[in-house]
């Protein structure tokens, strides 16, 4: 190219000169020598066009730390054809209780003469539902947990959006739904509910009734009661026979390590490899930010409880969060009770392992990230501390070596009313974890590997943000109780986040304690006009995200902007003992910030005060805030009984000041939350 512009330029510079001689010369317009020049450079310029190479793109070379993505599968149809598969399990699951569902609904299929497979719907493309029907004795069976608000969980968000869009038709679609809920929700069950209804109206034809999983009661005995009836339905329906195959089916086959470079092995990182040593934004579930503690404080100022303020310093980290969001952190276990663990089992926790799926075609390849360490499986991915599901006794009852330890475990496992008795005693009221369970029961020696297999991933766990990024861009406050309690067998229980985050000590001494975080989005949000009054309800731990509320329209005030009424209804036990922020909260009082602040002390008078009292005694304001001025009213805290009972008072004062029915003071605080005027974040 450079000798092409070379020899252009020169030919331009000689002939430059022609034109003067052509006119002393009165020759012809074009002289040979013009004529040879002139194909010459057309010649050159064609040939330059067509000889030359496209330019080559620079190859993208992977770092050594970001293995190369495998291509998957979305095609869940193909798959099942490949794999000789007639049944799909899909699950919508925030804390891992539908995904483990449908873990334990895939394996039976195996004992029931059929062969299926798990699925997360926001993996494969749902579209292809209408074609499960060219799979003889197919089915589709969807595990369906309700998140927050009645709304379906993060991984079902596209699953739902593409019902309520879809219009076509499932015909010769099977389908059951098994939904996940708490009753003391407003929502119960709505995403199950819905899916359930709306496959129906698509011409899908339902082979077995919805079943309702309650985790305000019994969810485990809710999932065993309907598994129990479902599969010998499935028998009749599809004409198979059970397979009567009562042993154990592993799903992982163990492979050991013993000369592996350390750097290949995960300690404890979700996602990418080495992920916790060079962090790189975006930081969500699989990639959290490790966010120094540089506050934490007790809250309260006496009592036998221990409340605590954190801070978590987010610098750099890109991320941005609103008032209302909620932060989700990882906790790691007690290392204790993973020491005792290893000590009972007679294992050597440092071993490195890879737990390999046996099915090559499945895209969950291991249960947790691998290679790892016992040790690191059993202290950050795997939940330790929570009584083992029924299926996990089933599935290690064949490693007692006593027959009446077998039986009693497998009896637990079954639905039979003794069996359910026992559990519900044994396991749930007893509080047993899996390290309590082997110490009394010390037949009971399974191998690690197995255990490892079966317990259930230790999952994130969700607080309302304690601050306002108007006023701390760079930091997230949270306000946590610490769960501590001796059960019925004389053993202390402590709650697994709160004990962690208690220990996470603020240092400027070098040493930082960090805690791995992401922000997770809400739909408890302050209203868009800053003018409107809002309703603040939040008694104990539940006046988290009312600090943030209070912090912003503080900002906002001090911006000029029109900030209206800020009513805030607090309790606690003790003013003198647990009246949390009362210094912010009197101050933003003294300032105009906080209009009303109104504090329930339940215990300090022999008759208790709660929230909901207040709220009666403040009828003809609320009534005017609600009615007339457009509030917009927050609820947060305890769902199963303060939610309640202050949605009660909230009836009785709209019947009363409105003078409507019961039913029409339903319906009216139903139209407002429509509106987003009623908000609830709470938890049971």
């Amino acid at each position: 190219m450079q000798s092409l512009r070379v020899t252009m330029a020169s030919l331009e510079a000689e002939h430059s000169t022609l034109p003067e001689a052509m006119e002393e010369e009165d020759d012809p317009l074009f002289s040979n020598l013009d004529l040879f020049l002139f194909t010459l450079i057309i010649g050159l310029i064609v040939y330059w066009f067509m000889s030359r190479k496209k330019a080559e793109p620079i190859p993208e070379f992977k770092k050594l730390d970001q293995p190369m993505p495998m291509t998957r599968e979305t095609s869940f149809i193909e798959k099942m054809k490949k794999t000789g598969r007639n049944i799909v399990v899909f699950y919508g699951s925030q804390t891992g209780t539908a995904e483990e569902f449908a873990n334990r609904l895939s394996k039976d299929a195996q004992r029931y003469g059929m062969k299926g497979m798990a699925a997360d719907p926001e993996e494969y493309d749902m579209c292809e539902l209408s074609r499960l029907s060219e799979i003889d004795n197919s089915l589709a069976i969807f595990c369906m947990a309700t998140y927050g608000e009645g709304d379906p969980t993060d991984n079902a968000q596209d699953f739902y959006d593409w019902l309520q869009e879809h219009d076509g038709e499932l015909d010769g679609v099977n389908y059951t739904v098994f939904a996940l809920g708490n009753k003391t929700y407003e929502h119960y069950n709505a995403m199950g509910v819905y899916v359930d209804k709306r496959l129906e109206e698509l011409g899908a034809k339902r082979v077995f009734d919805l079943g309702m999983g309650d985790d305000d009661g019994n969810l485990e005995e809710d999932f065993v009661t309907w598994r129990e009836q479902f599969w010998p339905a499935m028998c009749e329906h599809f004409g198979v026979e059970a397979s009567g195959e009562d042993s154990s089916i592993r799903q992982y086959e163990l492979k050991e390590h013993n000369d592996i470079n350390m750097n290949k092995v995960y300690t404890g990182e979700l996602g990418r490899l080495k992920s916790f040593d060079i962090q790189k934004p975006p930081f969500d579930s699989k990639n959290p930010f490790l966010a120094p503690v540089t506050v934490n404080r007790k809250l309260n100022k006496a009592g036998d409880r221990y409340l605590m303020h954190l801070e978590l310093d987010i610098t750099g980290s890109k991320m941005r969060y609103d008032s209302g969001d909620h932060v989700a952190v990882y906790p790691t276990n007690d290392t204790t009770i993973v020491t005792k663990l290893g000590q009972v089992l007679g294992v050597d926790l440092d071993t490195v392992i890879s737990l390999n799926n046996l099915d090559e075609e499945s895209n969950k390849k291991h249960p947790f990230p691998c290679p790892t360490t016992y040790r690191t499986a059993l202290t950050h991915y795997l939940d330790i501390m929570h009584p083992p599901r029924t299926n996990v006794l089933y599935e290690l009852a064949q490693y007692a070596t006593d027959i009446k330890d077998q039986e009693n475990m497998r009896k637990m496992a079954s639905s039979s009313p003794e069996g359910k008795a026992l559990y519900q005693s044994f396991v749930l009221e007893d509080h047993r974890n899996i390290l309590a369970i082997l110490e009394d029961i010390p037949s009971l020696r399974p191998p690690i590997d197995h255990l490892c297999e079966l317990l259930p991933r230790l999952q994130a766990r969700y607080y309302s943000i304690a601050s306002s990024s108007k006023v701390h861009p760079n930091s997230i406050h949270v306000c946590a109780v610490l769960v501590e309690y001796t059960t019925r067998t004389g053993r202390l229980t402590k709650g697994v986040a709160t004990n962690w985050l208690k220990n996470k000590v603020a240092g400027d001494n070098g040493h930082k304690s960090i805690v791995p975080m992401y922000i997770r989005k809400s739909q408890f949000r302050l209203p868009f006009k800053a003018s409107n009054p809002v309703i603040m309800i939040g008694p104990g731990t539940g006046i988290a995200p009312f600090i943030g509320f209070v912090q912003e329209r503080g900002w906002l005030k001090e911006q000029g902007k029109e900030v209206g009424e800020t009513v805030l209804y607090f309790g606690c036990r003790h003013k003198n003992e647990d009246y949390l922020y009362q210094e912010e909260l009197e101050e933003a009082e003294k300032k105009g910030v906080i209009t009303q602040l109104n504090v329930a002390f339940s215990r300090d008078q022999e008759q208790k005060v709660y929230v909901q009292h207040l709220l009666r005694a403040n009828k003809e304001d609320l009534w005017r805030q609600i009615h007339k001025d457009n509030a917009h009213i927050y609820i947060c805290g305890d769902a199963r009984n303060m939610a309640r009972d202050v949605q009660t008072a909230f009836y009785e004062i709209i019947e009363e000041l409105g003078g409507v029915t019961r039913a029409q003071a339903t319906d009216y605080i139903k139209k407002l939350m429509t509106k987003g005027r009623y908000s609830q974040d709470v938890w049971s």
